[in-house]
């Protein structure tokens, strides 16, 4: 069997940074030394393509060895190699200097040579010498075949003519890797597979395949992504393992872009065994909302960076964009883009329910207009009409007759979306600025929390802040609301409500000179007073210290008048 260069089969490739050339070619020469055909780029002649000619290698490679390095951890080619490698089960990775190791590798049983200077008797190299031979003994390990006849999978389009809504992106859950060995161990990776498959199907964001659709794929080695990708249908595909550490049972995980396999987002959770069987919905919900909460940001920026032919599901994540600034030039460009979902695809019901909590938005900070309301009243109406059991639909409608004046009709809708997508942190934050509104504070506080649970890293950290200061504040647990006020004014500090709401808490703290200073802050960004009381008295509309509130800020204002 010959390889790109007419001899026979590569024994082993050697993946390393160009900075550690002079190390890599110790290691090269110490396994020629073995009589191992060694391939490492040195060896490309003039004229050939590097990335065909690499990939070709690397892929009928028998061993795989890794240089991790402080340069090679941050290189793009090797952790794609290291990647590839680890899939197809040719992975054999040594540290040639302390370095912290990517994160999808740092579980994989790893030889330390960073003493090594090409002594043959040294004991860790005969040692890790031993590995790459009992590996390169082995048969290569069969390629993924395609099955018989096609997968019944959703078809992921990236353009899509006026008229057709479009819809989220798909993913496939990759059956996880046993890296234990244990018996009990692969039980627990195939019931991981089941059950995050579960659980995103709760989730808003993303369509999740069956995972019938990738059973056939346990035992093979899965070396063209986007082969597989098109094969399955999909834009994402996630694939993790399960190994124990120490008392911890860890569960890590890697989202790939289909059509790149580019790694996109890795992420890992540890779980006490000894716990594991209560804490596991609890693992499983955290990979999920985590998994959700990643996908739609790079859905989000996708549909930002397109300059034309978008879908309507895309004009929507655009309209959701404006929570990163919520201020109103960013209010109307959410309206704009939720107008545009409606008019390109027009029985679209996702898109009537965004415009109405657009305007609904908007109209919080505006003075009042009756024929505003009955507007968006109309909308939201429309939106129930055409999907009457979505959960985004529900939320949205929920979030517009709350912000317009009717937060206990609003909040029997934000209610059943979370019934219906509990894995919705985005639905747990609506829902807890409801209950809010009805002086409904823990109930609103334990929303909350589930919704910073649900979406870490999210761009809308600052509003689960917010809704936990106003919550906590509600409670009248003033270290704790002063805290959480505190948290996202540092994430979104251009914000005036927020300014208005740490001037109050302060003052319930006796921090007079605090207080002033967050409202002069308000005052400079354009926030006076009239727009400070009419927001409070919408956000509070059944607080029993509500004129007592506003008493306070009344005051805060007039002391802080040029010329007080």
């Amino acid at each position: 069997m010959l390889n790109v260069y007419g001899a026979r089969v590569t024994d082993i490739f050697l993946s390393y940074n160009r900075e550690d050339q002079m190390r890599a070619k110790l290691f090269a020469a110490a396994f020629e030394a073995q009589g191992f055909k060694v391939w490492w780029d040195v060896g490309l002649r003039t004229g050939e393509a590097y990335d065909q000619v690499t990939e070709k290698a690397l892929k009928t490679a028998k061993a795989v060895v890794v240089l991790w390095s402080k340069k090679s951890v941050e290189s793009r080619w090797v952790r794609a190699e290291a990647t590839l490698a680890d899939r197809n089960k040719t992975l054999v990775p040594c540290m040639i200097e302390p370095c912290e190791r990517p994160i999808m590798f740092e579980l994989t049983q790893t030889a330390e040579l960073s003493h090594w200077t090409g002594d043959a008797t040294d004991r860790a190299w005969v040692a890790f010498l031993e590995d790459v031979k009992r590996l390169v003994s082995k048969e290569p390990a069969p390629a993924a075949e395609a099955p018989a006849t096609p997968l019944a999978a959703p078809t992921v389009q990236e353009t899509l003519k006026p008229g057709q809504s479009g819809s989220a992106p798909s993913l496939a859950v990759l059956p996880f890797t046993n890296r234990s060995s244990l018996p009990e161990d692969e039980v627990f990776a195939e019931g991981m597979v089941e059950d995050v498959i579960s659980a995103l199907s709760q989730a808003v964001n993303v369509r999740v395949l069956g995972s019938t659709a990738t059973a056939m794929l346990k035992r093979a080695a899965l070396t063209d992504v986007a082969a597989l990708g098109r094969q399955l249908g999909v834009r994402y595909l996630l694939e993790g393992n399960v190994r124990r550490v120490g008392a911890n049972l860890r569960v890590t995980t890697q989202l790939l872009e289909a059509e790149t396999g580019t790694a996109i987002w890795t992420a890992k959770f540890d779980r006490p065994l000894s716990e594991l069987a209560e804490l596991q919905e609890e693992l499983v919900t955290d990979i999920a909302a985590s998994l959700d909460v990643e996908v739609y940001s790079q859905e989000m920026e996708r549909a930002l960076k397109k300059p034309a032919d978008i879908t309507a599901w895309e004009a929507v994540a655009r309209s959701m964009s404006v929570y990163r600034e919520y201020d109103s030039a960013a209010l109307q460009r959410g309206i704009q883009e939720a107008a545009r979902a409606v008019a390109i695809a027009p029985d679209y019901a996702p898109g009537h329910a965004n415009l109405a909590a657009a305007l609904s938005d908007a109209y919080l900070f505006s003075p009042d207009n009756p024929a505003e309301v009955q507007r968006i009243r109309a909308i939201a109406k429309r939106a129930l009409d055409l999907a009457p059991d979505d959960a985004p639909v529900l939320c949205w409608v929920g979030e517009a007759l709350c912000f317009t004046g009717s937060p206990e009709e609003g909040e029997r809708y934000t209610r059943r979306a979370v019934r219906k997508a509990p894995g919705s942190g985005f639905l747990h934050l609506i829902h807890g600025a409801a209950c809010a509104m009805l002086n409904r504070h823990a109930e609103s506080l334990s929303h909350c929390n589930t919704a910073e649970r649900l979406m870490p890293g999210s761009y809308l950290m600052w509003a689960i802040k917010y809704g936990q200061a106003r919550a906590y504040t509600g409670l009248e647990r003033w270290a704790e609301a002063n805290s959480a006020i505190d948290e996202s004014l540092d994430l979104y500090p251009a914000h005036p409500p927020l300014h208005v709401l740490k001037a109050h808490i302060s003052m319930q703290l006796g921090r007079d000179t605090d207080a002033r200073r967050h409202i002069e802050t308000a005052r400079k960004a354009g926030w006076n007073l009239t727009q400070a009381e009419r927001l409070w008295r919408r956000n509070e509309p059944n607080s029993p210290t509500l004129e007592a509130d506003i008493a306070t800020i009344q005051a805060l204002y007039g002391e802080t008048e040029p010329g007080a």
